[in-house]
C-alpha cells in the first residue's frame, strides 16, 4: 500500500461535509447550480466590512519593505500587543502578548494547543455534537478523543462530564457558539464546568485543560456576549479566527491565547511557539497580520445571518421539523423525521438539498444545515424540504 494505513483509515472515515460538498458539485453538474440547494459547507457568504478592503489598500500601498519577511513564530510583535490589549477587555484578565500565538487559523491554533498539551494516550474530552475534525486533530498528536452527550438543547450536561473526565483525561475542549448545533453555553454552566475541572485535577494530580474553539464567537443573536471561559477557569486556553467574523476563511488567520493564570505559563506559552513552528505552519499569514490591529472591533454584520436562521427555521418548523432555534454561529440542527439520519439526508438529495448527516458529528438522529447561503436558496429549497418530510413520514 502505498499510503499509511492511519491515512487510509482517516480518508475511510473522512468528513460527511466534504462528502456533501462534492455530491454537490456532482449534482450541480446535471441540474445546473441554480437547481441545487447547498447548506453542506459552513463558508460564510456576507461579505467581509468595507474596513478590510481599506486596511489591505492601505498596507500594501504604504507598507514597509518587510511586509513579507519572516518573524517571530509567536506572530508579530505589534499585533499580538493590541490582541492582547483587545482580550483584556474582552475577558476582563491580565492577557499581554507573551500569551497570544498567532496561527493559522483556528484549525492551527487547535493542533498547535493540542501538540503543546498532549501526551501518547492522553484523552481529549468533548461534548457531542461537535465539530468532525476534532477527532483527527486529537489523533494527530498522540491524543484519543472521548465524547460526552449534551442535554435535550445541546446545553452542557456537567453530570455525564464529571463521569467522563478521569485520570488519563488532558483536555476538555468545548465549542460555543457551536457548530452544529448554534448553542452558546451559559455563564452558569462554565462556571460549573471550571469547578468540577479544578476538582478533577486536584483529584487526579495534574491540570487538567479547558481548551475554547471560539471563531463564532460574534455570531450571536443575544443581547448578550458569549461568556469568557477566562472568567470561568484559570487553566485555560482559547482557540479562533477571523474566518467568520470578518469573513476571511481562505486567509487562513487565527491564534491561540493562555490563561495569564495558567499552570507552568511559561512552559505552555514555549511549546506553543514551538509546536507553531514545527508543524509546518512557522508563523501566521503576514498580511492578515499586518491589518489586523484596525479590525478587532469589526464584524460582519450579524443581522443578516439572523435573518436567514429566522427564514430556514420557520420554513422548518412550518414543514413539521423539530429543530432548536440557535443562539449562535450560522447553523440549524433540526431532527432527523426518521430514524436512520443518512437514509433522510439521502431524501434531501432527491430535492437537490444537500444536508449533512447528525453523525458525522456524533449527535446520530439529527442533520446539519450551513445557512451561510444565499436567500433565494433558503426559500427555493423549502418545498423540497416540505417534500422530504412527507416522503419520511410514509416510511415509518
Amino acid at each position: 500500500m502505498s499510503i499509511s494505513h492511519q491515512m487510509r483509515s482517516y480518508m475511510d472515515r473522512s468528513s460527511w461535509i466534504r462528502k456533501m460538498f462534492e455530491e454537490g458539485a456532482r449534482l450541480k453538474k446535471i441540474h445546473g447550480a441554480e437547481k441545487v440547494f447547498d447548506f453542506s459547507l459552513g463558508n460564510p457568504n456576507v461579505p467581509p466590512p468595507p474596513s478590510v478592503k481599506r486596511a489591505l489598500l492601505n498596507i500594501i500601498e504604504n507598507g514597509r519593505e518587510s511586509l513579507h519577511s519572516y518573524m517571530p513564530n509567536a506572530g508579530l510583535p505589534e499585533t499580538r500587543e493590541k490582541l492582547a490589549a483587545y482580550l483584556r477587555h474582552e475577558h476582563g484578565v491580565p492577557v499581554t502578548a507573551d500569551h497570544v500565538v498567532m496561527t493559522c487559523g483556528a484549525a492551527g491554533a487547535l493542533n498547535v494547543i493540542l501538540k503543546a498539551l498532549l501526551d501518547p494516550g492522553d484523552e481529549v474530552v468533548v461534548p457531542a455534537p461537535f465539530f468532525v475534525e476534532y477527532g483527527f486533530y486529537a489523533e494527530n498528536h498522540g491524543g484519543t478523543l472521548r465524547t460526552v452527550p449534551t442535554t435535550a438543547d445541546f446545553s452542557l450536561d456537567l453530570e455525564a462530564l464529571d463521569k467522563a473526565v478521569g485520570l488519563k483525561t488532558k483536555i476538555v475542549l468545548i465549542n460555543s457558539p457551536n457548530n452544529p448545533t448554534g448553542q452558546v453555553y451559559s455563564a452558569a454552566d462554565l462556571q460549573a464546568l471550571g469547578e468540577l475541572l479544578r476538582r478533577k485535577s486536584r483529584t487526579v494530580g495534574h491540570p487538567i485543560f479547558l481548551v475554547s474553539d471560539e471563531p463564532y464567537r460574534k455570531i450571536v443573536y443575544t443581547a448578550e456576549n458569549p461568556p469568557s471561559i477566562f472568567r470561568c477557569y484559570e487553566n485555560a486556553l482559547i482557540a479562533t479566527s477571523f474566518s467568520k467574523d470578518l469573513s476571511l476563511p481562505g486567509e487562513r488567520i487565527g491564534y491561540a491565547v493562555l490563561h495569564p493564570q495558567a499552570e507552568d505559563q511559561a512552559a505552555i506559552q514555549g511549546a506553543l511557539v514551538l509546536a507553531n513552528r514545527i508543524l509546518g505552519f512557522v508563523n501566521a499569514p503576514a498580511l492578515m497580520q499586518w491589518i489586523l490591529p484596525d479590525l478587532l472591533e469589526e464584524s460582519v454584520d450579524v443581522s443578516v445571518y439572523r435573518a436567514k436562521r429566522d427564514k430556514l427555521y420557520k420554513g422548518l418548523k412550518s414543514a413539521g421539523y423539530e429543530c432548536f432555534e440557535p443562539p449562535g454561529a450560522f447553523y440549524l440542527f433540526p431532527k432527523s423525521p426518521i430514524h436512520d439520519d443518512v437514509a433522510f439526508v439521502r431524501l434531501l438529495v432527491e430535492e437537490n438539498i444537500l444536508a449533512v448527516p447528525g453523525s458525522g458529528f456524533g449527535g446520530p438522529g439529527y442533520f446539519r444545515l450551513a445557512y451561510c447561503v444565499d436567500d433565494r436558496t433558503i426559500e427555493r429549497a423549502l418545498p423540497g424540504f416540505a417534500r422530504a418530510m412527507d416522503k419520511a413520514r410514509s416510511l415509518r
